[in-house]
């Protein structure tokens, strides 16, 4: 079972680029960031964690572009995977973004993971054109379409959200067909279909619980839908807790997400090399299983 951290992002936090250079050194294997374009400050939406208008922190407010902010670390890492927890695809352009995660993906060695939500923040999307009742159909769309980009020599899409005609576009990534792609939602029967039609795997939310169960039935509905193999698993994870890991590990989970503290660089660098410590790694050590 990798093991990976998630910085939430901001203007007056721990730069990106050195706090994945430490998270690297200290034998993490990724490296995640989240991504909200801008807050409403009238919103209708409840936050999942408050379950009313009010936010957690202001880091919400502050985000760092996701992509500007994995460029910075890739740039100064060789290693660890660079991904998203979670992005908000459909509130960009596809066409564009295809290019900057496939150039990403190109200019790191394939090293990008993209970790995708619907959106909790419904207001946040209506700024963006994008209506409520559809977007689990605009983004199945946007990464139908994206792949197409990624991976065909001659490109083209005929959707309800996304239409262009037989276009060329390079770079490729690395990966192929596509980078890998991890939803972020709550673990329900209907989010573990929408995987197994149009993902990879699932990223579980911070308050996610009974684990091990949905685990189960995401491996279930995968292999209903007719994929084979694994999808994979990424568990989003405060400190470490030596009996949920094994219980985990054992689940089939993939990865875990540490999450960073909202502190001084200087003493985020320092909670990773301690976090490092007790989940077993070091510079050219293997995870714990």
């Amino acid at each position: 079972m990798r093991s990976g951290v998630v910085l939430f992002t901001s203007d007056r936090g721990a730069a990106p680029a050195t706090v994945a250079r430490a998270a690297e050194e200290a034998g993490f294997d990724s490296f995640a960031v989240p991504e909200h374009s801008h807050i409403p400050v009238r919103r209708d939406a409840a936050h999942p964690g408050t379950g009313d208008g009010s936010l957690p922190d202001d880091r919400y407010l502050r985000t760092l572009d996701p992509w500007v902010a994995l460029g910075t670390a890739a740039s100064v890492t060789e290693r660890i995977g660079l991904s998203t927890a979670v992005a908000l695809p459909v509130q960009h352009d596809p066409i564009t973004l295809a290019k900057t995660i496939a150039s990403l993906d190109h200019l790191s060695g394939g090293r990008v993971v993209l970790g995708v939500g619907f959106g909790w923040n419904l207001d946040e999307l209506g700024d963006h054109g994008v209506p409520a009742g559809r977007r689990r159909t605009m983004l199945r769309e946007y990464l139908e379409a994206m792949q197409a980009l990624w991976s065909a020599e001659q490109a083209s899409y005929d959707g309800e959200f996304v239409r262009f005609g037989p276009s060329w576009a390079w770079p490729k990534p690395v990966q192929q067909p596509r980078v890998p792609v991890l939803v972020g939602a709550g673990g329900t029967e209907r989010t573990f279909a929408w995987i197994a039609r149009s993902a990879d795997g699932w990223i579980t939310t911070p308050l996610e619980r009974d684990i091990e169960e949905k685990v189960g039935v995401l491996r279930r509905t995968w292999h209903e839908h007719g994929r084979t193999g694994t999808p994979a698993v990424t568990v989003l994870a405060g400190r470490p807790d030596p009996g949920a890991l094994a219980h985990w590990a054992a689940a089939g989970v993939s990865e875990v997400l540490f999450g960073l503290p909202d502190r001084s660089e200087e003493e985020v660098v320092g909670y990773i090399g301690r976090l490092a410590e007790r989940l077993g790694l070091g510079a050219g050590a293997q995870p714990a299983p």
